[in-house]
């Protein structure tokens, strides 16, 4: 049997894989991206002490948050900003490679290891502060 070389999955590339909007109320705009927008609502999985609906939008998601606890990260938006976008993510190839990337560039990370997120992802955010005023979450595809 002649030696093979390992299949491997070609590289995606960036994409965006969600958009995060902190929501005061999941149940007040589930309807309005369910059926007035018409996006399929996808079951996401609760996470950092925030209830997820999920919508898929193409090969993206828009992900509802609304805070379990007034001291949750959603919740401490919420309260200082009001309820909007709260963060995008960038699913990476390499979300290691991106984060060393990062790193040289001077770019201020948040979580400087991946930690585990929603649906069991790996996942690092960077700081507003260094993305234009924009939270960044990065995440393996």
């Amino acid at each position: 049997m002649p030696n093979t070389p390992p299949v491997v999955a070609p590289a995606r590339g960036t994409r965006i894989a969600h958009i995060g909007i902190a929501v005061e109320s999941l149940d007040s705009l589930r309807s309005f991206y369910r059926d007035v927008l018409g996006l399929p609502e996808v079951p996401l999985d609760d996470s950092d002490g925030a209830s997820i609906a999920g919508f898929a939008a193409g090969e993206s998601l828009v992900e509802l948050l609304e805070a379990e606890r007034p001291d949750s990260p959603i919740g401490k938006f919420v309260a200082k900003r009001g309820p909007g976008i709260h963060h995008v993510c960038f699913a990476v190839d390499d979300l290691d490679a991106a984060l060393e990337r990062c790193r040289r560039a001077g770019i201020r990370l948040i979580d400087e290891k991946p930690r585990l997120g929603a649906e069991g992802k790996r996942i690092a955010f960077l700081h507003p502060a260094a993305t234009g005023g924009v939270l960044v979450e990065l995440s393996d595809h």
